[in-house]
């Protein structure tokens, strides 16, 4: 079992950045890969980023490369998001999700098994 919790949302301005955090309890966490998805008001749930179990492989959502990067400490159970240029249309409810399997998959939320409450970022423009 493994249980996630997001933190590090809030109100930003456009072009400005934010850094997500998701703390992860139980003792498999460094076997699992990590995903962020977000939910935008009205719209489905999306694929954002994971990072492998490893932290050796990343892959992001076309949307956001180059300006998205995403990082994890297994030593403190701990993944990251961090979020730069963000924009307006980034405004979203994020999740932190764990997928209990070392590779990154191919960004189906139905490959992760494990979900935090989400975290509200807000981008006003």
């Amino acid at each position: 079992q493994v249980q996630l919790v997001e933190s590090g949302g809030g109100l930003v301005q456009a072009g400005g950045s934010l850094r997500l955090s998701c703390a992860a309890s139980g003792r498999t966490f460094s076997s699992y890969a990590m995903g962020w998805f977000r939910q935008g008001p009205g719209k489905e749930r999306e694929f954002v980023s994971a990072i492998s179990a490893s932290g050796g492989i990343t892959y992001y959502a076309d949307s956001v490369k180059r300006r998205f990067t995403i990082s994890r400490d297994n030593a403190k159970k701990t993944v990251y998001l961090q979020m730069n240029s963000l924009k307006p249309e980034n405004t979203a409810v994020y999740y932190c999700a764990a997928r209990p399997a070392p590779n990154i998959g191919l960004g189906s939320a139905y490959e992760y098994n494990y979900w935090g409450q989400g975290t509200q970022v807000t981008v006003s423009s």
